[in-house]
């Protein structure tokens, strides 16, 4: 290829390739946003038009420890160990995958393949702890048994 052939494709790569980095700021914006629907909303919203495009991102507000909980990448230390709710509906007992709505919309599932026979019982108060690994259970008022959990949303 000649080199005056050359030029005007190093230039369009060029101008392409800025107009790439100036969205940067943008996605790194997104990526700090803890609640997974802002985070998306957050991408969304970046535009994706040639060069000079700006990104404008509008913040989206910040979710309480208590409605974060569980949905952690990596464990913040202001995050709480536990949250205290009610479960909607009864219950007598748990399997492998079954999960949970609390009355704060919160859906948890049970992910250790394990089960239990408990008391039954309508809306019972239970609580969701953390321990040191990062590992969240599910426990039942009145009960020994928990189920290792995870968040679904």
């Amino acid at each position: 290829m000649k080199t005056t052939q050359a030029l005007p494709l190093l230039l369009t790569l060029l101008c392409a390739t800025g107009a790439a980095l100036a969205d940067d700021g943008a996605l790194l914006a997104c990526r700090k946003l803890g609640e997974t629907g802002a985070r998306l909303a957050c991408y969304d919203a970046i535009p994706t038009g040639g060069a000079g495009a700006t990104a404008s991102v509008a913040a989206a507000p910040a979710p309480t420890p208590e409605q974060a909980f569980g949905l952690e990448t990596v464990r913040r230390t202001d995050a709480p160990n536990r949250i205290e709710s009610t479960l909607q509906g009864s219950i007598d007992g748990w399997g492998p995958n079954t999960q949970f709505t609390l009355a704060n919309g919160q859906v948890w599932k049970v992910s250790d393949g394990s089960s239990a026979s408990l008391e039954p019982s309508t809306n019972p108060h239970v609580r969701l702890v953390r321990n040191v690994f990062g590992t969240t259970f599910i426990e039942f008022d009145g009960s020994n048994n928990s189920a290792k959990v995870r968040r679904v949303r």
